[in-house]
């Protein structure tokens, strides 16, 4: 099926394209040479009336979309076994959360992002796993009242975040937050965040509503729109028709979120490659976390949360149009591949 997922989209990609270069090369040709086809008698619908190429170009249209409803009509019973995948309420009894965060010469904002962390209710360990900073981002971290995990080698990001949930497992939480340590995010929205634990696994953070969202933070509306696109994208892979998919997503790219212990558990080790420390997914591994998620049945809802405007300069995202783009790209290799 997602050998198929992948045919589907990149057919559908060709195909648009294709239409597009049509319509566009035929109005380019009809602005140029609008007189001379009045003056013979053509007009643009004759034109496009006897266009061989219009008929393949149509004739190929209808023969994908009847392979997407095909497509959509085998989906209808994806991920519905109603003791999986439909409403349980299990009530957490007790609450315990390890917050983890990477850090790379995160110096300015380290200090407010750990203390506003640790004075959240049932916080009890919040842990940075710093990639090697060359600023006192472990040194202020550790002053904060962080576990500081310090590696010899700059590994990245994602790199940082999967040891950091290995690491959670060292504790006695039953409730894993991941986090950013730029000060975008607010250690209040765990407030919301966690009651919905009584009835899924895994909490993940929207940053698309504006009305909750400090002007100027480093989404452009480039990258949330592509955010947006992405996010569908999984939608439709993840497809039951009786309610628009397993998962509702908005937004690929948030890592804040949060998930039950045992939830982890089940996936830790499908994070990394085989005999090696290398995350999945590369600078996707939020979004690898979601859809591997998915398909190993754990219940995940997306909910909106409040997001601010970074402190310092960004190492990942909102660093430039092209640097959004090839992330981006990634993004959705990722989606169509696993």
């Amino acid at each position: 099926m997602k050998l198929f997922y992948f045919a589907l989209c990149i057919s559908f990609v060709i195909l648009l394209v294709t239409n597009l270069a049509w319509i566009i090369s035929n109005i380019y040709m009809f602005i140029v040479s609008g007189i001379e086809s009045i003056i013979t008698g053509q007009t643009l619908i004759e034109n496009i009336y006897y266009s061989k190429f219009l008929r393949w170009l149509i004739l190929f249209d209808i023969i994908w979309w009847i392979i997407g409803f095909g497509y959509i009509l085998k989906q209808k019973s994806y991920k519905t076994n109603s003791s999986l995948h439909y409403l349980e309420n299990l009530p957490l009894t007790e609450r315990r959360i390890c917050v983890i965060m990477p850090t790379y010469n995160e110096e300015l904002s380290i200090k407010h992002v750990v203390e506003d962390f640790k004075k959240q209710e049932f916080v009890e360990d919040v842990i940075v796993i710093d990639n090697k900073s060359t600023d006192n981002t472990v040194k202020i971290a550790r002053e904060s009242g962080a576990k500081v995990v310090e590696k010899i080698e700059n590994k990245g990001y994602s790199h940082s975040l999967v040891m950091g949930l290995n690491e959670a497992l060292k504790t006695d939480a039953n409730i894993i937050a991941m986090t950013e340590s730029d000060g975008t995010f607010n250690g209040y929205d765990l407030e919301k965040m966690v009651p919905y634990l009584n009835n899924c696994d895994m909490v993940v953070g929207s940053r698309q509503s504006q009305v909750i969202s400090e002007k100027g933070n480093q989404n452009s509306g480039f990258f949330v729109w592509a955010n947006f696109l992405l996010a569908k994208l999984i939608q439709i892979k993840y497809l039951s028709l009786d309610h628009m998919g397993i998962i509702n997503l908005t937004d690929v790219g948030c890592v804040y979120r949060i998930m039950k212990r045992e939830a982890l558990e089940k996936i830790i080790n499908e994070l990394t490659y085989p005999g090696s420390d290398k995350p999945v997914g590369g600078v996707g591994i939020g979004l690898y976390i979601t859809m591997f998620g998915i398909e190993n049945d754990l219940k995940i809802i997306e909910i909106p949360i409040t997001f601010n405007r970074r402190i310092g300069r960004s190492k990942l995202t909102g660093a430039g149009v092209g640097k959004t783009i090839k992330i981006g790209l990634r993004f959705l290799w990722l989606i169509l591949v696993s």
